[in-house]
């Protein structure tokens, strides 16, 4: 059942099969392609095209993949999708939610910590409810505690607020973080960013096992890293409907004027420091990374005092990505807000990701969250 809905899922979101169009790997294609002008694509004899349509943006949007897969490594086959074995450590009463900490088996020989959020009435059995995934951003101490609400920062606890709203949320710990520390290359991969966006699938499939959330899309959102993590994860998991990024992102070529060695530690992708001094020969950007999120609703926060991301930067990306947001007639779910703070993910800007996640979970749910308790500053 799950293979056949993500199957006709991917025919959407990845561009499968579309007759005529020739959609083999074009990974050695990208180079000659801009990273901003993003309404053309290269056929298999290398020849430019304009994009006029869906269509042709699938060829675009394949290539996208296809070159963040030379860097980041391939998404695991399959047969890597283990049964979970759940297995809960402890579970805390936090008035109208419970707490539970536990692990989930991602694949073979990686067990992946966790914490989900469950509502009472929910857990009870007098209602079934929309979930999030929420990402959480670099902290080696507190890890995935901090967006529960367990220390750390401030205006960092959404997991928790997104609960006391009505949602099942899951928070899964990020790889080298904190007491999560697989070995990644021993399991096979090419970076800790594809860990990560596996760990990520694999905790929609825990939650879509459970009797009391409700089947269709799933929201996902994070701050800073985990503001990117979200991204990155929807671009190749289907099943994210909205996506809430703060703090998370500019271009590579505009991070720390031109200094992409901060996304290149085992923690991100070694792969990218090949391009250090060569920017422009980047096989992909963030332009075009959002971009393969349309048409689904995408809010990206980027404050005008972030010194790690720069909002003009930000601003170019969305640019470069609204006109393939337009190609679907949904050129308005591409939101770039830009709150006066530094990087932070202040309590108005969470309450608007809230409201944008309602917009997509609650539209055709017929028993939406009861409590709206998360419109008040905690």
């Amino acid at each position: 059942m799950y293979l056949r809905r993500y199957f006709a899922l991917s025919i959407c979101l990845f561009g499968i099969g579309f007759g005529s169009f020739d959609i083999r790997s074009t990974a050695g294609q990208a180079k000659e392609l801009s990273r901003d002008r993003l309404l053309e694509y290269v056929d298999v004899n290398q020849t430019i095209h304009p994009v006029t349509n869906v269509k042709g943006w699938q060829l675009r949007r394949r290539s996208v993949v296809d070159a963040m897969v030379t860097i980041m490594g391939p998404l695991p086959a399959p047969k890597s999708r283990t049964p979970l074995q759940v297995q809960i450590n402890e579970e805390v009463d936090c008035g109208s939610y419970v707490r539970r900490h536990l692990t989930y088996q991602s694949e073979a020989g990686s067990r992946v910590p966790a914490y989900l959020l469950i509502p009472k009435d929910a857990l009870q059995g007098r209602c079934r409810v929309p979930a999030v995934l929420c990402l959480h951003p670099t902290d080696n101490r507190v890890g995935n505690r901090v967006v529960v609400g367990l220390g750390g920062r401030a205006n960092r606890q959404y997991a928790q607020e997104l609960a006391e709203r009505g949602y099942v949320t899951i928070a899964p710990a990020y790889p080298l973080l904190a007491d999560y520390q697989p070995d990644w290359r021993k399991l096979g991969y090419t970076s800790g960013t594809m860990k990560a966006i596996w760990d990520n699938i694999r905790a929609i499939d825990l939650l879509e096992s459970l009797p009391f959330v409700l089947k269709g899309p799933v929201g996902a959102i994070g701050h800073s890293l985990g503001g990117h993590n979200a991204v990155y994860t929807a671009t190749f998991e289907p099943r994210i409907g909205v996506v809430v990024s703060s703090c998370g992102l500019d271009r590579y070529r505009d991070y720390k004027d031109g200094d992409i060695r901060g996304w290149t530690s085992d923690r991100y992708m070694p792969k990218l420091l090949a391009y250090r001094e060569n920017l422009n020969q980047l096989p992909f950007d963030f332009s075009e990374i959002v971009a393969t999120l349309a048409p689904r609703p995408c809010l990206i926060v980027a404050p005008l005092g972030d010194s790690n991301f720069r909002w003009q930067s930000v601003d170019r990306i969305a640019a470069d990505a609204r006109g393939v947001y337009s190609l679907f007639g949904a050129a308005s779910k591409l939101k770039i807000e830009h709150p006066d703070c530094d990087h932070d993910f202040p309590q108005a800007m969470r309450q608007m990701g809230y409201r944008w996640i309602d917009a997509v979970l609650l539209k055709n749910n017929a028993i939406p969250p009861k409590s709206k308790q998360g419109d008040h500053q905690s």
